[in-house]
């Protein structure tokens, strides 16, 4: 057997890819159209051959006609090189990762999800256990609250260390001093936090108790009862009133409406502030009373709970008439948990809880975000460690390893401990909450909410910005702009024409009219001599606007209705035409800007029912039509459709719109439209192409028997009922293409070519199709005009997409835009090929994004480049990205609140990321940066003394200060002065605002970095020595003089040096370090057990503390004007 397996050498592997590379570029060039198909075909063959063929890494392998084989053992040597680096670095966490997850598995093992039946009011009937529809948002509970808190602190190796040295104070052995010097600081770390989360886990209790407190009306056999939304079960008949939230998901019965429909809003399930049109199952509908519901003997079979918010697939049975009745259920016979009832009252079957429902399901829980800062600055605390260590280490063999060394050496470790001080902790925690604090007083950026107060440093390290589109970068506002018929185009300054047109009656169609009104056949004649007579322009622009208002599913809300309640249904021929009052709802904005637009040109859509449509002419005439069947749009079709028969004509007429690329080969062959579609793309128009069929009765009726039995199926239902719809989608009548136009919001081109200068790298995902989100692109100039755009070309299995990434990488400088499909296909098989090519575009456009796509995309992207990354988003689905980010912003839009809420940073406008990200997170990243050095600087130098003293007196384990003078050093002393750095600023707000380059610098992390801290040490070590071996180089008697004389120059020269890192006072510095100074000089008085207040007084004490504060900080001084003279920072030059 293996003698038959092929061997494929080298050389073979190389002309395989040279042939396969010269079949795709004759495809690609001019003419080829006819070949390109049959070598796709071959590619699917060849495909297997690939897994010997890796991507090319450069374009010498193309030139010199050679396989990429030599980039194969070195491309995997790094993988594994990585591999097992991780596996060193990482392999502690997997393990602990590992065992926690497999004791999560063991306590509470999922329940498999299976599809049901559950009989209408008979909770009691239901074959297997539902979970409680209790809503739960706590992160713990009772007995996991302290554990979990102390668990989320003591992970940070700081705060663990401080932990094990308070601890060791426990042991006389180890004693080196009072117990509150380390259990105080430690224990107001501790208090805050928990408060803090204590609060917090309060707040969402409430809010959860809330929710689930709230009283439902339950239908039984004794009549109506009230119950907890906790207490509903599967099974439970449940009314819902006007503007209450729907408690579980559950399937429409019945409505107070006598149209059997009722509006829905979903902006808090899937962000779409608009309302959706739901349907009642008609067979319970038609029931005459309420209670006849128990009456019935009746069950819904239901799938099994699934992620997917916008399908649903099950079948209603009433088993006791003859012959059983089935119906089918669709999406459209579904009221989702967490949305509202907009329009009457309903009452529905409960089929999902608790955590089955589709918005628990669809809910990820949030990350803890931490932010790079807090990584970097334990970093550090890990290498003070390693020199705490090292340092006690020294110690005891210079003391030459004396009696149990052991002990001291220990003890050496507990006197040294200053290094890694806790107050860091601290005052990082209290800068990140004033910056918060900054970011929501600013008035430039008035609404600006600030979420997450612990990573308000990330907007200062971001370089990738992931965009949304609709509502982002646009205002989600249509607007209709084009009508173009193929010979004709009428565009804003020319729809008066139209009107013209439709004031006059068509001749035409008053002839058709007239000849339709005896029979059904006419039709059937008109539709096969249509195309040998040549319309008029006026039939033409009659049908398309006939067409555009009849071929949606916007439904016209009168308010008037809503006030007089049930009565008001019979008074609705009176309402009809107060134009007024009229608003229109529809599940996308595109339909109600063209419905909105056949209003203005004179023809109205006045009513709308489940059943009918009534339009209202330019001249006062009712048009009414009756709708046989609707088929809604969705992202796999791409269009949408309806059959409707026309009252007065009993004619029947199927009317489709939809995206060019799903139209464009239904409709019969014409010349123009792919053309024009292109320009109005380029114009950044949403164009749909509108196309009818006129149907005979004998037609429709043979179409509904085999759509109804589609619709009925259990398996594959979707695919089979897309079948039948297809048979009619054949050689439509192309009526005319339109183009809305979606604003773009206000100033969001500066802002783009801000953040661009800035280095940040935007990428647009939106699930938007890809001319709309090219043109959009193109019209933010997040492409500029000059820019080369390379479209990624629809790519199925590994073959093609190997030999598009091949092509994509002969590409310099130029924007990617690419779908969601072929991303998907890209990410199987070449992920890190594709990451690392599209990281090297100035801009990166991905359209037909789903909201899981965009939330991997940003893990990527901090998986590959190791960069940090910001989601900026308006929707409920922008949730995931953003949550997925390392820094989420989310704008307060049309979409709803949901982006906003779930946003580390909330903002009103787009145009508010620039001042947010180029002025506060630059100004907090500098900050903290200056912030979280000092603080280190401060114990390093008190530890540097505790050496020099410690090797002095014998290499003894005794510590230099003692009790209050360790805690006011870190406290009252230093401690206003050192955290009035979070006022400090080096450029003002408008020069940061004025040159973006500015922020460029901070992604390279030089504010803080090794180099930065190696040179805080070195001033620590010469300023501790100076301040020790100088109180020992001038005292004369006694001992407790050494310590006035040094403490005193220390708390000196620490406000010298808070004042020599202020770039910028303000006017709290100042009063900080006079506030400081003020406290230690009035706290001698009561410092007599710690020193000498007779010596303190002399001028000798005066003397010596001036020159040992001189010689310790005027060097730095005079360093510091040096370096600014011979090497200015960059934003010196600007402020100069």
């Amino acid at each position: 057997m293996a003698d038959q397996i092929p061997l494929y050498p080298v050389r073979s592997a190389a002309a395989a890819a040279h042939r396969k590379r010269a079949a795709y570029y004759s495809a690609a060039g001019p003419g080829s159209g006819a070949e390109w198909p049959s070598s796709r075909y071959q590619l699917e063959d060849e495909s297997a051959h690939l897994d010997e063929m890796p991507l090319m890494m450069s374009e010498e392998g193309f030139e010199n006609d050679e396989s990429d084989y030599h980039t194969l053992p070195r491309a995997r040597t790094a993988r594994r090189r990585r591999g097992l680096e991780r596996f060193v670095c990482g392999g502690w966490k997997l393990l602990c990762t590992s065992c926690c997850d497999w004791l999560v598995n063991i306590c509470q093992r999922k329940r498999e999800l299976k599809a049901r039946t559950v009989w209408l009011g008979c909770p009691e009937k239901c074959e297997e256990k539902h979970p409680r529809n209790s809503i739960k948002n706590q992160k713990y509970n009772i007995f996991t609250f302290i554990p979990g808190v102390l668990y989320e602190q003591f992970k940070f190796f700081l705060n663990l260390y401080f932990l094990v040295v308070s601890c060791s104070q426990f042991v006389p052995a180890l004693k080196i001093g009072y117990l509150y010097t380390y259990w105080a600081p430690l224990g107001f770390v501790l208090a805050v936090t928990i408060m803090r989360e204590a609060i917090d886990e309060f707040r969402r209790f409430q809010r959860d108790k809330e929710v689930n407190s709230q009283l439902y009306s339950k239908l039984t056999v004794r009549g109506k009862v009230q119950v907890k939304s906790s207490d509903i079960q599967v099974g439970d008949l449940i009314i819902v009133e006007k503007n209450q939230r729907i408690p579980s998901d559950m399937v429409f019965l019945r409505t107070s409406e006598k149209a059997g429909s009722c509006f829905i809003r979903t902006d808090q399930l899937d962000g779409e502030t608009d309302w959706k049109l739901k349907v009642a199952v008609s067979c319970t509908q038609r029931l005459p009373a309420l209670g006849d519901l128990f009456s019935i003997s009746a069950y819904v079979y239901a799938q099994k709970p699934q992620l997917d918010i916008h399908s649903f697939e099950g079948t209603f049975t009433r088993e006791d008439s003859d012959p059983p009745i089935h119906e089918s259920l669709s999406i459209e016979n579904t009221l989702w948990a967490n949305t509202i009832v907009a329009s009457g009252t309903v009452i529905g079957v409960v089929i999902y809880t608790g955590k089955e429902t589709r918005s628990v399901m669809n809910t990820s829980n949030p990350k803890n975000k931490v932010g790079l800062l807090d990584l970097e600055l334990n970093q550090l605390t890990k290498a003070l460690f390693v020199a705490l260590v090292a340092l006690s280490v020294v110690m005891v063999t210079l003391q030459g390893f004396v009696g149990p060394w052991y002990r001291s050496l220990f003890r050496f470790l507990l006197l040294f401990s200053y290094i890694i001080p806790i107050s860091l902790r601290v005052n990082l925690d209290m800068g990140k909450a004033a910056y918060g604090w900054m970011i929501m007083k600013d008035e430039s950026i008035p609404g600006t909410v600030v979420r997450t107060s612990t990573i308000p440093e990330e907007l200062g390290r971001l370089v990738y910005l992931l965009t949304d589109k609709t509502g982002t970068l646009t205002q989600n506002e249509m607007v209709f702009k084009r009508l173009h018929l193929g010979t004709v185009s009428y565009g804003a300054d020319t729809m008066d024409e139209i009107q013209g047109h439709l004031r006059n009656p068509c001749p035409q169609m008053q002839s058709q009219a007239g000849g339709n009104n005896a029979s059904s056949t006419p039709p059937r004649k008109a539709q096969s001599s249509a195309p040998k007579v040549r319309k008029s322009v006026s039939s033409r622009v009659h049908e398309a606007v006939k067409a555009i208002a009849l071929c949606h599913n916007v439904s016209p809300v009168y308010e008037s209705r809503a006030s007089v309640g049930g009565e008001a249904e019979y008074a609705e021929a009176d309402q009809d035409f107060s134009d007024g009052n009229r608003t229109y709802q529809a599940a996308s904005p595109d339909e109600v800007a063209l419905v909105q637009w056949t209003e203005s040109v004179g023809l109205t859509l006045v009513s709308r029912d489940l059943g009918s449509m009534q339009l209202r002419t330019p001249s006062g005439q009712i048009q009414t039509y009756c709708i046989l069947q609707m088929f809604p749009f969705t992202s796999e079709s791409k269009r949408m459709g309806v059959i409707v028969r026309d009252e007065s004509t009993a004619e029947i007429t199927f009317y489709m719109k939809g995206a060019d690329v799903a139209m464009s080969s239904i409709v019969q062959y014409n010349d123009w439209l792919e053309e024009e579609c292109g320009n109005m793309a380029r114009e950044g128009l949403r164009t749909l192409v509108v196309a009818k069929r006129a149907l005979t009765e004998e037609q429709y009726q043979d179409f509904e028997s085999r759509y109804s039995q589609a619709k009925l199926s259990i398996h594959d239902r979707a695919l089979k009922v897309a079948a039948v719809v297809e048979s009619l989608e054949r050689q439509m009548e192309l009526l005319c293409l339109t183009g809305v136009e979606d604003r773009l919001q206000a100033d969001v081109r500066p802002t783009l070519e801000l953040l661009r200068n800035a280095g940040i790298k935007i990428w647009m995902l939106t699930g938007d199709k890809l001319e709309t989100a090219t043109c959009i692109a193109k019209s933010s100039h997040l492409v500029s005009r000059t820019q080369d755009i390379h479209i990624f070309r629809p790519v199925t299995n590994r073959g093609e997409a190997h030999l598009e990434l091949n092509a994509f990488r002969r590409k310099h400088d130029c924007a990617l835009v690419i779908s969601g499909d072929s991303l998907e296909v890209c990410l199987k098989y070449y992920e890190h090929e594709l990451v690392e090519l599209a990281c090297q575009c100035p801009a990166v456009v991905c359209c037909r994004c789903s909201p899981t796509q965009k939330a991997r995309i940003a893990k990527l992207l901090q998986h590959h480049t190791g960069k940090r990354t910001c989601a900026v988003g308006d929707g409920g689905n922008d949730v995931s990205m953003i949550q997925a980010a390392d820094c989420g912003i989310g704008i307060e839009g049309k979409e709803g609140r949901q982006a906003s809420l779930a946003a580390d940073v909330s903002v009103t406008h787009f145009r508010h990321v620039g001042q947010l990200l180029m002025v506060h997170g630059r100004s907090s990243y500098k900050r903290s940066a200056a912030l979280g050095q000092f603080v280190m600087h401060r114990g390093l130098i008190i530890s540097t003394m505790q050496a020099v003293f410690s090797s002095v007196f014998y290499f003894a384990s005794v510590p230099l200060y003692q009790g209050f003078l360790m805690v006011g050093y870190a406290t009252i002393y230093t401690m206003f002065p050192v955290f009035s750095l979070v006022l400090d600023q080096d450029v003002k707000p408008e020069t940061a605002m004025l040159y973006p380059e500015l922020y460029k610098d901070l992604t390279k992390g030089r504010s803080l970095s090794f180099k930065t801290f190696l040179v805080w040490v070195l001033i620590s070590i010469y300023q501790g020595g100076i301040l020790m071996y100088g109180a020992l180089l001038l005292f004369e008697s006694e001992f407790v003089h050494v310590l006035a004389i040094s403490f005193t120059a220390l708390i000196l020269t620490e406000l010298l040096m808070v004042a020599l890192t202020i770039r910028t006072w303000h006017w709290l510095m100042a009063v900080a370090e006079v506030l400081s100074l003020g406290c230690y000089v009035a706290s001698l008085a009561f410092l007599n057990e710690y020193f000498d207040v007779a010596f303190i007084t002399t001028v000798t004490f005066v003397w010596k503390v001036s020159a040992i504060t001189m010689v310790s900080c005027l060097p730095l001084y005079v360093l510091k004007y040096l370096k600014r003279k011979l090497s200015p920072p960059s934003y010196t030059k600007l402020t100069s």
